[in-house]
């Protein structure tokens, strides 16, 4: 990562750590109107996001706001998002935030798998999951939740931080991920997504 990257991201940081304990510096209401072309691929209350795609609903306002900021800096790489976000503008990205973060969560309807959400929640306990993402997988600060979110999505997010093609605001998932064989990321994933 390049020093104009580095410098980018801090400010980033800095933004969403400002906001952070303070009151939503959004407007849920308006951030309803602007959500209403992401719900085409990442979902609403009536239908699930697109194959690969994260739900939004539930998701807190530092996180919304800090991942939006990486991918119109161009720090995150997300081709089906490529200029979408070119003039949307910081306070949008609060208003977006503090829409979603009042949405009810998601829900898995479908049944898990005993054995293998047995074998995640093992993993998770052994990994120290809870610790940054809390007990509970609500997340917390600039932490996503991953409780109920989309279990392929979840599965290619932890690949991709394993074979080093994201990273977040720090490294630490690329460390915990490192080397973790398809099977175990296959097992967390399906054990979060159906919490």
């Amino acid at each position: 990562m390049g020093t104009i990257h580095r410098a980018f991201l801090l400010l980033a940081l800095a933004c969403v750590a400002g906001a952070s304990g303070a009151q939503s510096k959004g407007d849920p209401e308006r951030g309803e109107a602007k959500a209403r072309a992401c719900a085409a691929c990442h979902g609403d209350a009536g239908r699930a996001p697109l194959p690969g795609t994260p739900w939004l609903a539930a998701q807190l306002e530092e996180v919304t706001v800090l991942q939006l900021f990486l991918i119109r800096e161009g720090l995150r790489e997300i081709p089906q998002m490529a200029g979408l976000l070119k003039d949307v503008t910081d306070p949008d990205f609060f208003d977006l935030a503090a829409h979603y973060v009042r949405q009810p969560p998601a829900r898995n309807d479908t049944k898990p798998d005993p054995a293998l959400r047995a074998r995640g929640a093992a993993l998770s306990r052994e990994m120290g999951c809870g610790s940054c993402h809390m007990k509970d997988y609500s997340g917390q600060k600039q932490v996503p939740r991953l409780a109920n979110q989309r279990e392929d999505y979840l599965r290619a997010t932890m690949k991709d931080y394993r074979d080093n093609r994201r990273t977040g605001p720090d490294t630490s998932m690329n460390g915990l991920l490192h080397q973790v064989p398809d099977a175990d990321i296959e097992a967390l994933a399906h054990y979060l997504a159906h919490q």
